[in-house]
This record gives C-alpha cells, sequence and structure tokens, in this order.
C-alpha cells in the first residue's frame, strides 16, 4: 500500500469521549451554555465598540479583532463537536477534517501574536502617552493586524501540510473530539520526530517569542504605572492592563502546556481537557474579563442595551 492510498481515506472518526457516554451528554449541555455565552459575549464588544464613538481607539481596534476570532476560533471547532456528542457517529469527512486542522491551528497562532500586539499597544498608551496618536495610528494597527494574521497562517499552512504528508497506514481514529495536529500526528505510521522538532520550533517563534515580548512590555508598564501620580490615572491603568494579562496568563497557560511539553508526560484525557479549556472557556471569557473592569466598554454595553431595548419597543 502506497502513501496514496494512506491519505485517501473519506473520513476520520473523532473518539473524543465516547468512552465515557455520561460525560459526552454534560458535556454537550456546558459546551452549548459556553458557546452562547461566547457569541453573544464577542457580538457585544464588537457592536458597542463599533456604535461607540468613545471606543474608537486602536485598544478598542484591537479588541474588536480579538473578539472576531474568538468567534471565528469556538464556530471552527464546537459545531461538528455538538454533532459528535449528540450522535452515535462521531465521523468527520476528510474535507471537514483538513479544513478543521487548517483553520484551527490559523486562528490559534493568531491568538498568540494578536495578545502581543495589544500588549504593545499598552506599552506605548502607558509609557509613551504623548506619542500614543501619532505612533499607534489606523494605517500603522491596520499594517499590524494584517501581519499578524498573514504570519499565522503562514505557520498554519507549513506545520498542517507537514502533518497531513506523514502516511497513516489506514488508521483514521483520532483519539480526540478535534482534529487537533497532535492527535494527527500520533496515528502517523512512521518515525514522526521531524515534525515534532518542527511543532516545537514554530511553537517557539509563535507561542514563547510573543509572550516574551509581552512580558518585557509589562515591566515596563509597570515601572511606569508606579511613577503616575494620580491615583485614578493608576487605577485605570491597572484595570486594562490587569484584563489584558488574565486573558495572557489564561490562554498562554494552557498552549505551552499541549504543544511546548515532551508528548507522553500528560495522558491523553488530561490533553482534551486542556484543549476545551483555551478553546471553548477561554473564548467564553475574554468579553467578561475586558468589560467588567472596564467603564467605557461597560456604558458602550449601556447604550447598546438602551437602543436594542427601544427598538423593541
Amino acid at each position: 500500500m502506497d502513501q496514496n492510498n494512506y491519505t485517501s481515506l473519506h473520513s476520520f472518526v473523532l473518539l473524543g469521549f465516547s468512552d465515557h457516554p455520561k460525560l459526552e451528554m454534560v458535556l454537550s449541555g456546558v459546551v452549548t451554555i459556553f458557546y452562547f455565552i461566547t457569541w453573544l459575549g464577542n457580538t457585544a464588544i464588537i457592536l458597542a465598540s463599533l456604535l461607540d464613538p468613545h471606543l474608537q481607539t486602536p485598544m478598542y481596534f484591537f479588541l474588536r479583532n480579538l473578539s472576531f476570532l474568538d468567534l471565528c476560533f469556538t464556530t471552527s471547532i464546537i459545531p461538528q463537536m455538538l454533532v459528535n456528542l449528540w450522535g452515535p457517529h462521531k465521523t468527520i469527512s476528510y474535507v471537514g477534517c483538513v479544513t478543521q486542522l487548517y483553520v484551527y491551528m490559523w486562528l490559534g497562532s493568531s491568538e498568540c501574536l494578536l495578545l502581543a500586539v495589544m500588549s504593545y499597544d499598552r506599552f506605548i498608551a502607558i509609557c509613551k502617552p504623548l506619542h500614543y496618536l501619532v505612533i499607534m495610528n489606523p494605517h500603522f494597527c491596520l499594517k499590524m493586524v494584517i501581519t499578524v494574521w498573514s504570519i499565522s497562517l503562514a505557520n498554519s499552512v507549513v506545520l498542517c501540510t507537514l502533518t497531513l504528508n506523514l502516511p497513516r497506514c489506514g488508521n483514521n481514529l483520532l483519539d480526540h473530539f478535534l482534529c487537533e495536529l497532535p492527535a494527527m500526528v500520533k496515528i502517523a505510521c512512521i518515525d514522526t520526530t521531524t515534525v515534532e522538532m518542527s511543532v516545537f520550533a514554530l511553537g517557539i517563534v509563535i507561542v514563547l517569542t510573543p509572550l516574551s515580548l509581552i512580558l518585557i512590555s509589562y515591566g515596563y508598564i509597570a515601572k511606569a504605572v508606579l511613577t503616575i501620580k494620580s491615583k485614578a490615572s493608576q487605577q485605570k491603568a491597572i484595570n486594562t492592563c490587569g484584563s489584558h494579562l488574565t486573558v495572557v496568563s489564561i490562554f498562554y497557560g494552557t498552549i505551552i502546556y499541549m504543544y511546548l511539553q515532551p508528548g507522553n508526560s500528560a495522558s491523553q484525557d488530561q490533553g482534551k481537557f486542556l484543549t476545551l479549556f483555551y478553546t471553548i472557556i477561554t473564548p467564553s471569557l475574554n468579553p467578561l474579563v475586558y468589560t467588567l473592569r472596564n467603564k467605557d466598554m461597560k456604558n458602550a454595553l449601556r447604550k447598546l442595551v438602551r437602543v436594542d431595548m427601544n427598538l423593541q419597543n
């Protein structure tokens, strides 16, 4: 059997949590609730920041991009996951699996880089406030976002293509609830050291490099905040940066544990739950994190609710 036969499978079987049927029932309810919260919260942020003239700043431009990214990220995973959780069939077509793999990797990489861009925005706002609007002009902000999406797409194309070219010897059973790169690598029937090293190397570029830049930015931000004499301004800076740091900690913590560790150091079920956390729970928490301590965003959301109520009346 040649390699062409290995890659000509018409579908994959996503085992997910099929060995725990009661858990599947609970998960289907939990996932549906979090998906609804994700859509409601992120859509509200996008609409509020677009409609409120006070939120036409670089910070909210990047936040809109993050919310849009989270909506796409969860939508690329959850509908198929719910179909598999609800029904007896756990299959996904070959084309569907390949599409999910590329999109999932693209959007996940984009979030890593976008969080770094958002930390740079906060660094300029707090450490160089007089030059903020000059440096973070609309053209520069748009250029940074395009760069983020482009680099992430290139990363996805390289890693996913390497993974899909691995021979699978007819094996189409994925011990996961989505077509994730580590799960795809595990079903290969040859030595996968080269691909794993490529994943690790690009993981350093896409994950650890942005994280290092974030930590450096916040080192300077902490130093600048301590020199602010106005308590109100100091508190506002802490609230804004604290929200971003919370999101960074949750997202990067799980990503690093999943992708930058030895392959056998965590159980398969543990890996599935971690994937659930950063693909489903984190996108639903982001709107809460960015709104609960942000007065401008809370005011914009109140206005949005009033407009909606007036339209209904």
